[in-house]
């Protein structure tokens, strides 16, 4: 199956790219989720403006990621939530959180996409969360989630 990326998936390619990939993966995964549409010749013309999309919110060189993993790295983010009596979330912490969190702790502005939370992050304390800046660039962010 040919598919065009609207996404950016791990070990498939970046937004914009057209990727083969198997009937059932495609149709049962990548479609039905927003990482992919079908290809078709119409199809082929938007790929222009996912890429000029990409271009725009991308960060541009290994070395402007390395300067931003710097800068994440020094970052003392916390994360305040509702808990439970003892100490659960209601819920969990999702990357849209964190990214709000770094930006609120004068961080850098990051895309929600890039943030991998491992395991969701569901308790009070100390988490590690990784943040994928640029194809060979990923930053770790130390996320401290506290009692609101």
């Amino acid at each position: 199956m040919k598919l065009i990326l609207t996404q950016q998936v791990s070990g498939l390619g970046e937004p914009g790219d057209v990727i083969e990939v198997r009937d059932g993966y495609g149709r049962n995964y990548l479609v039905p989720r927003g990482f992919a549409i079908k290809w078709t010749r119409g199809a082929e013309k938007e790929i222009d403006s996912i890429k000029k999309a990409r271009s725009a919110r991308e960060i541009a060189t290994v070395e402007h990621a390395k300067e931003v993993a710097d800068r994440l790295g020094g970052l003392r983010v916390t994360l305040r939530t509702r808990t439970g009596s003892n100490g659960r979330l209601f819920g969990a912490v999702t990357a849209a959180d964190i990214a709000e969190a770094v930006k609120a702790a004068d961080g850098p502005d990051l895309d929600r996409r890039r943030i991998e939370i491992g395991n969701p992050i569901k308790t009070v304390g100390t988490h590690r969360v990784s943040v994928r800046l640029h194809s060979d660039v990923a930053a770790t962010i130390d996320v401290n989630v506290v009692e609101a």
